[in-house]
């Protein structure tokens, strides 16, 4: 992993604890708690690419991604959402919120 893979890697770790915390908690509505489980399962895939190495690379094509929207979107698998880029977006995780 180089030092921007690092950084999210941290990153991802992180709100994926956030999720973790946040989904134990009894008071979500089922919207919400549906929403959290997509992305937790999103984390967990980017984390599986990180550590073997094929993070970057579209899941079908195995092109590789814009730097750039990985930095922003570290969940995206595939050079469709970079196409339909307003269906996947990093959603902030502020403990407040939840």
């Amino acid at each position: 992993m180089d030092a921007t893979q690092e950084k999210l890697f941290l990153e991802l770790r992180q709100t994926q604890e956030e999720i973790v915390q946040s989904l134990k908690r009894k008071d979500k509505q089922e919207w919400m708690k549906s929403i959290l489980e997509d992305e937790l399962a999103d984390i967990q895939s980017a984390l599986v690419k990180l550590e073997s190495g094929s993070f970057g690379h579209c899941e079908f094509s195995g092109e590789p991604l814009p730097g750039d929207l990985l930095q922003l979107i570290p969940t995206m698998k595939s050079t469709k959402d970079t196409e339909t880029l307003e269906h996947f977006y990093r959603k902030p995780i502020d403990s407040s919120f939840f």
